[in-house]
């Protein structure tokens, strides 16, 4: 007899956009009987998108997403693939109140995120998921009703069991059961968001799973981009010795296909996609949630203003690397204050990344709101932020490009911005989780890679060396540098680190040995800027704790930290 043939599909999905979902679950179907599968798994929530939030809890949407299973079962079976296995993720219905009377109306009935087997034209198996995180990006304990039911199936005669994303992470629950039905596989459907270090604790936490239940995990991931959350696929199946069997490659779609030998074997290998480097993983995930953000909304083109900085010079890269650069408007708007290397520097930048390139001075439009309204000092600087700002605005309104705001994780934590500039304003941040040390890192590894020809041959390092070297400066008043009125970058990012990431108050900031002239100067910013925070764009997730998803501090002038 022969071994059953497993396929994990990493796809990217759209949340809401049910036909186009059932339409990729068909695609990848006819892709999967090709390799010759018994089993295809799909990540979770495949049809509805994840995550779907309170769309889950209308009774319409529920209705339309399982009309489009129904439908999905169908088709594949019309089109030959019946007797292909397929597990999909889909929103389902669960009735929370018995009926006690015959003829007494139903109870009221709560959403489930569930797994479904389709095969042979028909649904055959449901199952809800049990545990409903509800911590971080996670909001599934007040908007889904748990499961409690075990799911095993059968598949070529093999026993494999059924579970989604949380229901691994928490011990007990349908995985404590798994090693009492005796399953030759446990897969695992899931939508993992990503964040930095993420993926080893994936393999890890796996790995004592495939122990627990003696069998293999096979772990698919979903992939691409929804609003601030990145998905980085990463799908593997695992052997009970903590062995990687195999392993699809990051941030893209892929079809992983794995054969399940029998239990006294020595398990199937296959290919192994090499982990990323910290940087590379990084900025991919920002390529994927800028490219997510931009076409999911129904834009095909940014605008950014290009002041020559290492900021926006990242930016421009991104948006190059996501979209292409003929895609990319880039716009200079000098003032009397702005260096001609600042100039220089963006205008070498876009010919570099194929930008459309455009010169906006700004003088006459500030003199002409000066002669109104006379101002002076930080005003007057925020004036000239602010008038960029306008521009880009104006320019996206009469062409339809999708602003984007060039600011770093650092600069939104002490407030170091403008609100409303051309720093600030627009549709999405690729920045905003991350800090300006590691802005240039990744400036530096972008241009190492374009030298290694990791995006192409023969491509020129997109981002001027000067741009990576110079002393930062936002160039509002004659020979301003950002450290005028800021720790050194290196420093200042150590404390924040320190005070954001890992939650240390002042008293365990001066134990670590830091100037407590500095960390109070820098609580004192951060607490002080969450209005701003506040109104920022929403930008792509890549720390464990990302402003506006994951921290926020009462706006208050009454609370500081201790």
């Amino acid at each position: 007899m022969p071994h059953p043939r497993i396929a994990l599909a990493q796809i990217d999905t759209r949340v809401g956009d049910v036909d186009a979902n059932a339409a990729a679950v068909l695609e990848w179907a006819r892709t999967a009987a090709l390799a010759g599968a018994d089993l295809l798994v799909f990540p979770e929530m495949t049809l509805t998108g994840y995550p779907i939030e309170d769309l889950a809890l209308r009774a319409s949407f529920r209705r339309g997403a399982e009309a489009a299973l129904q439908r999905t079962a169908k088709a594949l079976a019309d089109e030959g693939l019946g007797d292909l296995a397929v597990l999909v993720g889909t929103v389902g219905e669960k009735l929370v109140a018995p009926v006690h009377e015959p003829g007494a109306p139903e109870g009221p009935r709560r959403p489930t995120n569930q797994a479904v087997l389709l095969q042979h034209g028909q649904v055959q198996t449901r199952y809800d998921k049990h545990h409903l995180p509800n911590y971080g990006v996670f909001d599934e304990y007040r908007i889904f009703a748990s499961g409690d039911d075990v799911c095993v199936i059968d598949v070529q005669g093999r026993r494999v069991g059924v579970v989604i994303c949380e229901d691994i992470w928490q011990d007990g629950g349908p995985v404590s059961q798994m090693d009492e039905n005796e399953v030759s596989l446990l897969v695992v459907l899931n939508a993992s968001p990503y964040e930095e270090g993420k993926g080893y604790q994936r393999v890890e936490l796996a790995a004592r799973r495939a122990h627990e239940v003696e069998a293999p995990v096979a772990y698919v991931n979903l992939v691409g981009a929804q609003d601030d959350l990145v998905f980085d696929g990463g799908s593997f199946v695992i052997a009970t010795d903590g062995t990687v069997l195999t392993r699809a490659p990051q941030f893209v779609e892929h079809l992983l296909v794995w054969d399940l030998l029998d239990d006294d074997d020595a398990p199937a290998r296959g290919p192994v996609a090499a982990p990323l480097a910290p940087d590379e993983e990084v900025y991919r995930a920002l390529v994927t949630g800028l490219h997510g953000y931009v076409t999911k909304n129904g834009f095909h083109s940014v605008v950014l203003g290009m002041s020559g900085g290492i900021d926006s010079a990242l930016t421009a890269a991104i948006a190059a690397d996501a979209l292409g650069g003929e895609n990319v408007v880039g716009v200079s708007m000098p003032s009397i204050y702005s260096s001609d290397h600042s100039r220089d520097d963006a205008q070498d930048l876009a010919k570099r990344i194929g930008a459309d390139y455009r010169v906006q001075p700004i003088k006459a439009m500030v003199d002409a709101f000066e002669a109104e309204i006379p101002l002076e000092g930080v005003a007057a600087e925020n004036l000239q932020a602010r008038v960029r700002g306008v521009i880009l605005m104006a320019i996206s309104n009469r062409e339809g490009h999708l602003v984007i705001a060039p600011g770093n994780k650092t600069e939104l934590a002490v407030g170091y911005t403008t609100i409303y500039d051309a720093g600030s304003i627009g549709g999405f941040a690729p920045l905003k989780d991350v800090d300006k040390s590691r802005v240039w890192a990744l400036a530096r590894w972008r241009n190492n890679a374009a030298i290694d020809g990791v995006f192409g041959p023969d491509e020129l390092p997109p981002i001027p060396e000067s741009s990576i070297t110079k002393p930062p400066s936002a160039e509002l008043r004659p020979g301003q540098v950002d450290q005028d009125s800021l720790p050194p970058y290196d420093l200042l990012d150590e404390v924040l680190d320190a005070y954001v990431e890992h939650a240390e108050g002042r008293a365990e900031l001066l134990a670590r040995g830091f100037d407590p002239a500095v960390v109070d100067k820098v609580l004192a910013l951060v607490d002080r800027a969450e209005w701003k925070r506040r109104q920022y764009p929403p930008g792509t997730k890549v720390t464990a704790l990302a402003f506006g998803r994951d921290r926020r501090l009462p706006i208050t002038t009454r609370w500081r930290e201790p």
